[in-house]
């Protein structure tokens, strides 16, 4: 199979993957947001940052470690294993002694318990982290795109079921632990790595070595991403912070989709080709402009859209949160891009630079957060925009040292899509202000998007349009 056929079929069944279950968790979010109120996702809000730090600290970076390392053994994979362990059940016990202060802290006593439950999944993930990691390495996204539906209609069944019989928030707790239940059950079924009882010191580490920074990085990401749902919970009420949350949920759901296509399927191929800047940077560019290409109108449609797409989904009880929604939207613009220039530092073996980077985005984005933080949340919504915006900056100074593609040359790869969608939004725009019901200016607004933007693409001959083309045609035997 051909480089071009392999990363086909690598973004062909993680594209599978990821729309399936974000089709089915967005099918039971709408579902379960009719059920529930603002303030139950307000409560689960609550606990985010604590329950993304553990998930953090559990992957560790040791799985990307064994990715990148061409010569890994079975040594190595156990010691990954135990470690991830080790760390689950650290993290459930920090978490579950730490309960009554998180409950202090936000002054609601339902999250003492709450948390107990909510971190359970901690201790299972532990168990087929090092089973899912072979698969990718393997670049077998088939097999995991299956298991992540299964899982996900499991989750997604207990969530509805126990919203259904009144059960409130306990609902979103429970569904996590089904969820992470059937995934370790399914990943060991499908297991290619057997099961070793040894433990290396020298494999760990390597491993570690390697992967601590990127732990640390990650640490460092869902501080700043939570630091959000954290400072709303405490200085708001949980029903405001419920309307945030659902926002940033829906706002985040196209561009973390094909973020995680991107890199499930970048990392392993371009480690192939990691001493070759040349096709590297080439390959790179390919998958920036074909990432904004999809990701820019998008999410562009969708601000545009939110007021309808929120009352035909979750009714007219959650309207408070469209405004968030459509700023979140342009902050999340830029996600796929920012996960292309931080995927080539892996690649490259630069976790340090990483690291780095973080420590710097982090720090801005905590002084956007308290200046915006006395204005209100719509203030903090449009800190993140421009946050994002100068995150883009910062990453792509090391990615212009290290294969010479800097800001400058990314904005002039982007620009044309931007033109693009400009072109897109305004007819979005027109159409929606000149229909009267939510439910037709959906449908009217919708299409003239879809019609506009083909019609501009082709109209100008986007190369992005060619290259996407190209791809599809790999697929072939050559």
């Amino acid at each position: 199979m051909s480089f071009r056929q392999q990363a086909f079929k690598g973004i062909l069944w993680n594209l599978a993957d990821n729309f399936s279950v974000q089709i089915i968790q967005f099918v039971t979010g709408v579902y379960m947001a009719r059920l529930l109120s603002p303030s139950d996702y307000g409560l689960m809000g609550m606990l985010l940052i604590f329950t993304a730090l553990s998930d953090a600290i559990l992957n560790g970076g040791l799985s990307t470690a064994l990715i990148r390392k061409t010569d890994r053994t079975d040594t190595d994979a156990a010691t990954a294993f135990y470690f991830n362990i080790g760390v689950g059940f650290m993290l459930y016990g920090g978490l579950f002694l730490s309960a009554p202060s998180i409950a202090a802290f936000y002054k609601v006593s339902l999250l003492q318990d709450l948390i107990k439950v909510a971190a359970i999944p901690f201790v299972v993930n532990a168990f087929f982290l090092v089973q899912r990691t072979y698969l990718t390495i393997r670049m077998d996204f088939k097999t995991q795109a299956k298991i992540s539906v299964v899982s996900a209609l499991a989750k997604g069944g207990t969530g509805i079921g126990m919203a259904y019989a009144g059960y409130g928030v306990w609902a979103i707790a429970w569904s996590g632990v089904a969820g992470a239940v059937v995934s370790c059950m399914l990943y060991w079924w499908h297991s290619v790595w057997k099961l070793r009882f040894c433990f290396s010191w020298r494999s760990f580490r390597e491993l570690f070595g390697f992967g601590s920074k990127l732990m640390l990085s990650g640490v460092l990401d869902v501080l700043g991403n939570n630091l959000f749902t954290l400072i709303i919970g405490k200085k708001f009420a949980a029903s405001s912070l419920g309307y945030y949350t659902r926002a940033y949920g829906y706002a985040s759901l196209p561009p973390t989709v094909l973020t995680g296509v991107l890199s499930r399927v970048t990392l392993p191929m371009l480690s192939q080709i990691q001493d070759d800047n040349g096709r590297l940077a080439k390959v790179y560019r390919q998958m920036l402009r074909l990432a904004a290409f999809i990701v820019f109108p998008l999410m562009t449609g969708i601000a545009l859209l939110a007021r309808p797409l929120i009352v035909l989904m979750i009714t007219e009880k959650w309207l408070p949160c469209v405004e968030y929604m459509q700023l979140l939207c342009f902050a999340f613009m830029l996600y796929p891009i920012h996960a292309l220039n931080l995927n080539l530092l892996q690649v490259k073996g630069r976790s340090d630079l990483f690291l780095r980077l973080e420590i710097i985005k982090k720090g801005l984005m905590l002084g956007l957060l308290l200046v915006a933080l006395p204005f209100g949340i719509r203030a903090i919504c449009i800190g993140g925009i421009v946050s994002s915006f100068l995150a883009w900056i910062l990453n792509t100074y090391y990615t212009g040292k290290l294969i010479r593609v800097g800001f400058w040359k990314q904005m002039k790869d982007v620009l044309p899509v931007m033109g693009y969608t400009a072109v897109m939004g305004i007819a979005v725009y027109f159409v929606r202000i000149n229909t009267g019901s939510d439910v037709t200016g959906l449908l009217w607004g919708t299409l003239a998007g879809i019609v506009s933007y083909i019609i501009v693409t082709f109209g100008f001959r986007a190369k992005e349009m060619r290259y996407l083309m190209n791809i599809i045609k790999s697929h072939h035997p050559d």
